[in-house]
């Protein structure tokens, strides 16, 4: 049977490595909105069309366009598909949206998971990472740096790159962004018993167990 979940947490929590790792295992579908809307933009689908016409213009592609896609894209996948809803819903308003899109296909909410992290352990841990340039491997300036200094593990490079907004004032503004826009839908699903609280922080194969144990009860 099918099982829909969403994920949360601020920038940097997880939520990506973990969805990832659900995808693999359970062969379930993660829902980014990002990427359907980068997605619908390429493919010039209908709704794609809009919501190109709308960024060009400057504005925020509105619910009724996010909800669009979301619905456009369940109908393509099959009904016994699991799916992991990221970076949706935002707000309130589209939380009500998203009930009804699931309903309309027979689908319902299982599981709300959120991935709770320390505001200053995760600066810590954003602000320090960088990759290999060449072939992506993931390092961080105190707890995994490369073994042989400015050589890759992996692929040997010495190319190193940092992304520009891997930078305090930007995470702790990024924080802030998510109690304040995605937070209050919290209340919301907790009302419904929907909601389990993940420590974010622990190491990633301590997170997967917790959020597998969550999908297994």
């Amino acid at each position: 049977m099918a099982m829909n979940i969403i994920l949360l947490g601020p920038p940097g929590a997880g939520k990506g490595t973990q969805a990832s790792r659900l995808v693999d295992e359970y062969g379930m579908v993660q829902l980014s909105t990002g990427d359907m809307l980068r997605a619908a933009v390429k493919a010039q689908s209908e709704i794609g069309k809009q919501a190109e016409a709308v960024m060009k213009s400057g504005g925020l592609v509105s619910d009724e366009i996010v909800s669009g896609l979301i619905g456009d894209k369940l109908d393509s996948l099959n009904a016994d598909t699991s799916v992991i809803f990221d970076g949706y819903p935002r707000t309130a308003a589209q939380a009500e949206s998203l009930d009804e899109i699931l309903a309309a296909r027979s689908r319902k909410l299982d599981h709300v998971i959120e991935l709770e992290v320390d505001e200053d352990a995760l600066v810590d841990r954003i602000t320090g990472r960088f990759t290999c340039a060449k072939c992506g491997e993931g390092y961080h300036d105190r707890y995994k740096l490369p073994k042989v200094e400015g050589v890759c593990d992996h692929c040997g490079s010495t190319e190193f790159k940092r992304r520009a907004d891997d930078n305090e004032e930007t995470v702790r503004t990024r924080m802030a962004e998510y109690r304040a826009k995605t937070a209050p839908i919290l209340p919301i699903y907790d009302a419904r018993g929907l909601v389990t609280r993940v420590d974010g922080m622990a190491k990633i194969d301590a997170v997967n167990d917790a959020i597998e144990a969550i999908l297994k009860a």
